[in-house]
């Protein structure tokens, strides 16, 4: 008995695949009673036998994602995709004037490859995984991009770049890129949703943000790449073989890091096994399942049917934040709040006596005192109270960090952890009160973040938003340009049509 060409399936015979070599480990035992017949399928290679065992997770799964890209989604979830790729391009065009975005572009131009797919904010043409890798590092440059609170994780600087870096491989129309990206969204949160999400993240210090974006990425990739039933499940099984990613991003002071950890890797990983199924490659039938799954690999035995729940009716995508501030997501609601305060009583800072600023315990932790403006509570508090605004060029103002004038409101901003906020994570709530010098007590409990599911921006704001990030960059004209073909992606013939507007001399 051996294995049949190489593939790990049990061969007996001349290669018969015989129920005894699926039982001999315990984990396949349940699964004996009933082996469909085989599979044989042809690729590059010739022709191979697919194992014959899958559960009806992976069943259910690896059919849905081969016929997204022919599924017609509904009005609603177009229009928020529509939302969520202009909002991960404006990330992308802003971050390539950051140095994570700097080094992101001067990665690609010095490693080269054929000339492929672009790289935003730039001249740069390259092969598709090193354009999906810049892409990603672009995306999240910042905090600027979007976010997934039930599964802790940032999909869109992911799955964007990965479905842009495939779909100008393939010459993909804007409609299939819409139903990759969506896809995308999908299937990566709830690969962290089923392994437990933020209580996952804290007991293993895994980068939940790396998982997920991992398989996002190979979603949209692999839909881009119109893979079949089969494929997607040795997209699957590669995806797993590449997710990695551990939480030391957190001690990251440049973000140079923790762009690769949340999006630059992931997006490039996805792009590789959906190229490498793609061009041939076979792999492992169901990851998901049996002896040695990546669920048992990651500390998770049990039920795996939240992978599939409601697939095809609920859509992660209109369940993913989109920042109005250009934050860190703990920071969001405290703004928020400020903002709320000083639309309904007016006052200056210097009127500011002190500011008590509650949030989850674990919030708390990642934005305490940080060394960078945009994930520094304290900081942002601050220049909320003298801006009476919290703007892109003001969260990226690290020397500002020491001005004396921030430096003084900043003492007066005191940053508590709240154990009963924390109890109702992953809703990101904060409760800020203001003591003003005559005695005044001002207080705002916010329990939905402008832009989230609960408290949507509407498209106008979501359009300003993105033209601010996009103008200094790409100039007005252009931006506008961009603007209106992300909101009216179903009339693009090819996706390179978005070249001249997202690249720059």
């Amino acid at each position: 008995m051996g294995n049949h060409r190489g593939t790990g399936l049990p061969i007996w015979n001349g290669g018969a695949l015989t129920r005894r070599g699926l039982i001999k480990s315990a984990g396949w035992a349940v699964a004996a009673a009933a082996i469909p017949p085989i599979a044989v399928y042809r690729t590059g290679f010739g022709t191979v036998m697919a194992a014959e065992s899958v559960s009806p997770v992976m069943a259910k799964l690896s059919s849905y994602m081969s016929e997204a890209r022919d599924q017609a989604l509904p009005e609603d979830v177009v229009e928020k995709a529509k939302h969520h790729i202009l909002d991960t391009f404006a990330a992308m065009v802003s971050g390539s004037e950051l140095p994570p975005g700097r080094a992101a572009i001067q990665f690609a131009r010095s490693y080269g490859g054929e000339k492929i797919a672009m790289v935003v904010g730039s001249n740069v043409l390259c092969g598709p995984i090193e354009a999906a890798l810049a892409n990603g590092l672009l995306a999240h440059s910042d905090e600027t991009d979007d976010s997934h609170a039930p599964s802790e994780s940032h999909p869109g600087s992911s799955a964007v770049p990965a479905a842009l870096a495939a779909g100008e491989k393939f010459g993909i129309d804007g409609t299939h890129f819409l139903r990759a990206v969506t896809l995308g969204y999908d299937i990566g949160p709830r690969v962290n949703m089923t392994l437990g999400g933020q209580e996952y993240r804290v007991e293993t210090h895994r980068a939940t943000h790396s998982i997920a974006g991992n398989f996002g990425a190979a979603a949209a990739a692999g839909c881009a790449a119109s893979l079949n039933a089969q494929q997607m499940r040795w997209l699957l099984d590669y995806a797993s073989q590449e997710s990695s990613g551990i939480a030391a991003w957190q001690r990251d002071t440049d973000h140079i890091e923790k762009g690769f950890v949340f999006a630059g890797g992931p997006a490039r990983n996805g792009v590789t096994a959906a190229l490498l199924v793609q061009s041939g490659w076979t792999g492992v039938n169901d990851v998901f399942s049996g002896a040695d799954n990546f669920f048992l690999a990651n500390q998770h035995p049990g039920d795996t049917s939240e992978m599939v729940e409601k697939l095809g009716e609920r859509y992660e995508i209109t369940r993913t934040n989109i920042k109005k501030w250009t934050v860190g997501s703990p920071i969001q609601a405290p703004l928020d709040a400020l903002e709320i305060l000083l639309k309904r009583h007016p006052f200056n800072a210097d009127q500011v006596q002190n500011v008590n600023v509650r949030v989850a315990t674990d919030e708390a932790s990642i934005v305490d005192n940080r060394e960078v403006p945009d994930i520094c509570l304290q900081h942002m508090v601050a220049v909320m109270l003298i801006d009476k605004t919290a703007s892109f060029k003001a969260a990226h103002d690290k020397p500002r960090m020491k001005d004396p004038e921030v430096l003084r409101q900043r003492a007066k901003i005191l940053l508590i952890k709240d154990s009963e906020l924390q109890r109702r994570m992953p809703r990101r709530e904060a409760i800020v009160e203001v003591t003003l010098s005559d005695g005044t007590k001002l207080s705002e409990h916010v329990e939905a973040v402008r832009g989230t599911a609960e408290n949507p921006m509407p498209q106008d704001e979501v359009v300003a938003k993105c033209r601010d990030l996009m103008t200094p960059v790409l100039g007005a004209a252009a931006a506008t340009s961009l603007i209106e073909k992300i909101l009216g992606l179903e009339n693009t013939k090819n996706i390179r049509e978005l070249r001249p507007l997202l690249q720059r001399s």
